[in-house]
């Protein structure tokens, strides 16, 4: 097949597209490998391409990891730094997926996945649908009340500062008391809140 009907092809599958979206479009293997030497599409990651012509869009290394592991979320670091709950940008994308299920490994771009329980995981679960291909994340409250959940990992002063930024952003504290509950870690983020108020 020429590269202009491949290209032409592949754009029909949108901005990024998985090798066997590709394949199934009916561009071989051989002409998806030309495509990438020449330049006009990117591997972003194992299996995954975008249009040359689309690089330099916004949150592309979520929609990579997302595409990788569709049940899954960015969370943690990567939703603190998202969310504007944090100044840390991460050197690693964050990734949970639903305890039972298949944990990927991914190396670009550089990932580190985290399991949480499989009946709390749906919690704050927010799919973003951006141009190119929709990514998921947790929320603002899941992503204040992970950090809770997490601090022993994270750190106190992470959660903390993370608490501190949330209510000077449009809070939503009856949601937030909510999933801190769910979460079984509402009476750490409650007492935080108190000498926060104080």
């Amino acid at each position: 097949m020429s590269p202009e009907r491949s290209r032409a092809r592949l754009r029909q599958l949108g901005p990024v597209f998985r090798s066997k979206d590709a394949i199934g479009a009916g561009v071989s293997w051989r002409d998806l490998y030309r495509l990438r030497d020449a330049g006009d599409i990117v591997e972003l990651s194992r299996g995954l391409f975008q249009l040359a012509d689309m690089a330099g869009m916004d949150h592309i290394d979520f929609i990579a990891v997302c595409a990788r592991a569709p049940h899954g979320m960015v969370c943690l670091n990567s939703a603190l730094s998202h969310w504007d709950l944090s100044d840390e940008i991460p050197a690693d994308v964050h990734l949970a997926v639903p305890e039972g299920t298949h944990r990927p490994t991914i190396d670009h771009p550089p990932t580190r996945v985290h399991v949480f329980g499989a009946k709390t995981f749906g919690i704050g679960r927010l799919k973003i649908a951006e141009k190119a291909a929709p990514f998921w994340i947790t929320d603002r409250e899941r992503t204040v009340v992970d950090a809770f959940r997490m601090r022993h990992v994270l750190g106190e002063e992470v959660a903390l500062g993370a608490l501190r930024r949330y209510l000077s952003q449009r809070p939503k504290r009856a949601r937030l008391a909510e999933v801190a509950r769910d979460m079984r870690v509402f009476t750490p983020l409650n007492a935080a809140l108190r000498v926060l108020d104080a």
